[in-house]
């Protein structure tokens, strides 16, 4: 009898432990390290890691907040913008550049002070950013104008105006004269080459495209579409080589070359992670619960670590013919961001 006992205690144990092993893979690698109430009113946009100071700037309407990772407390504000969207830095020099789409104008900041250098006119409602290495200029993607101003970051001027062949989003740059941008109402790709600015080919990906990533090393893009899909696309030839599954409503992907990890941020309230086992094989890793609302994200590359922007809603307002599509309002002061990690 206690023989018999014995090895049903071994067996549960054993059970137990491959339950336990099979719920961690399930479960994945990530998880929330943090929550941050950072408060204030009014909706966001999209969040940047400084790579020098490791501070996250968030754009929030008629502002942009700078955020202390090490503290999740709010250390500086940068004021007097009109519709905030997109932030990019300089690696040559301490400047910042905001898209304020509701502007009309990209403002050049100092990063040590937070304070407005100068405002550089651009086309109509500036949205999507992007610093290019092998020109050294910032590209601001104009989603009502349908066209990108190219700010050279040497003389703060506008060297060109590139039209588009639809209405841009999110945009990257391989750093070796190439940016590829997505236009949402296209269903593609466009590739423009950074010094002549031609646009060099379109290419179909997916159901409305938002938010993009690159692995450079690989030469893969990495397009959140609707449908929940991401789309991993060849740079040299624009094949779609994998679809994994994401998350509802996604707006923003990163790709993190030290994991081999590729994430989308969903307004579903999940943060998907998608595994890159080889160039073009790719597979879900895990969905990280985070909160309804949480479409936009940024990865600080040096710590691995994601940061995803959430607040609460209240009732949505009644529709009428000026706005048959009303927004429900954000609760003040429940604005915070998600801190995922490993």
């Amino acid at each position: 009898m206690r023989r018999l006992t014995k090895w049903r205690l071994a067996g549960s144990l054993l059970a137990f432990a491959l339950t336990a092993s099979a719920s961690s893979r399930a479960q994945g690698p990530y998880h929330v390290q943090d929550k941050w109430k950072i408060g204030g009113d009014g909706g966001w946009d999209y969040l940047a890691v400084d790579p020098h100071s490791g501070h996250l700037y968030i754009t929030r309407g008629n502002h942009v907040m700078v955020v202390d990772t090490a503290s999740g407390k709010v250390v500086g504000d940068i004021p007097g913008l009109h519709g905030t969207h997109g932030v990019v830095f300089d690696p040559n020099s301490n400047e910042g550049y905001i898209s304020d789409g509701g502007g009309n104008a990209v403002a050049v900041f100092d990063r040590s002070s937070n304070k407005i250098m100068q405002t550089i006119a651009a086309g109509t409602n500036p949205d999507g950013m992007v610093y290019d290495p092998a020109t050294r200029t910032v590209w601001a993607f104009n989603g009502r104008s349908k066209n990108a101003t190219v700010i050279d970051t040497k003389s703060k001027q506008v060297v060109a105006t590139v039209a588009l062949p639809g209405k841009p989003e999110f945009p990257v740059s391989d750093g070796k004269g190439s940016i590829f941008v997505n236009i949402e109402d296209k269903n593609e790709i466009a590739h423009i080459d950074a010094k002549t600015h031609d646009v060099k080919a379109e290419w179909p990906i997916c159901e409305s495209p938002s938010g993009q990533a690159i692995d450079i090393a690989h030469n893969r893009l990495f397009s959140v579409c609707d449908g929940k899909k991401m789309a991993v696309v060849d740079a040299a030839t624009g094949k779609v080589v994998a679809t994994p599954d994401i998350g509802d409503g996604p707006d923003v992907a990163a790709f993190d070359p030290k994991s081999g990890n590729a994430f989308s941020s969903n307004g579903d309230g999940t943060l998907t992670v998608v595994h890159q086992n080889s160039a073009d094989s790719y597979s879900v890793l895990q969905n990280v619960t985070t909160q309804r609302s949480g479409r936009t994200m940024a990865l600080d590359p040096k710590t691995g670590k994601i940061y995803v922007s959430v607040a609460e809603f209240g009732p949505r307002p009644a529709a009428t013919p000026e706005n048959p599509r009303p927004r429900p309002p954000v609760v003040p002061g429940s604005f915070t961001v998600i801190v995922v990690s490993k």
